[in-house]
């Protein structure tokens, strides 16, 4: 018996522009911030050059022609040895498709493209608070306990 999901995955190229401001509109909702998600768009040469890069990974789920969750990844290089990691930086599903194994499956293409690069892992944060991710997240993967801090860029906090 086969099983068939009510919806399917797709990965970004530099064409789907459509479908990455569709993903963009849900973060900013999944999220509760639209605002930073759809106010002030990069342009499509931008987004069709990030779309082609190597070290961008961006995957929908679909349901019925559209755009129903997504993941944002990044490939970064390691220096020490001759490896890679994935980094994902976003990955919501809109609320009325959650409990459906969207992220999940989202995160399971995303291990196929990792292995098929030879990556040495995937790696995600979570924020303090946020059961569901916390709870995908520990399934899927194991816990380490970090601290995370956002430095400013020269010149935005008077330090040179």
């Amino acid at each position: 018996m086969s099983f068939s999901r009510p919806f399917s995955i797709r990965r970004l190229k530099s064409e789907d522009l459509t479908l990455m401001a569709s993903m963009m509109t849900t973060f900013g909702k999944a999220f509760d911030d639209v605002e930073t998600y759809t106010a002030s768009p990069p342009s499509d040469a931008y987004l069709q050059r990030l779309l082609s890069s190597d070290d961008f990974i961006a995957l929908v789920a679909m349901k019925n022609g559209s755009v129903v969750g997504g993941i944002a990844a990044y490939e970064l290089q390691k220096f020490e040895q001759e490896r890679s990691e994935i980094y994902i930086y976003d990955l919501a599903v809109a609320e009325a498709h959650r409990r459906e194994g969207i992220a999940a499956a989202l995160i399971q293409e995303l291990q196929k493209i990792a292995a098929a690069r030879s990556a040495y892992v995937i790696f995600v944060q979570a924020d303090i608070g946020d059961e569901p991710a916390i709870a995908l997240y520990t399934k899927l993967g194991v816990r380490e306990e970090v601290l995370h801090f956002d430095i400013a860029v020269a010149g935005d906090d008077g330090i040179a």
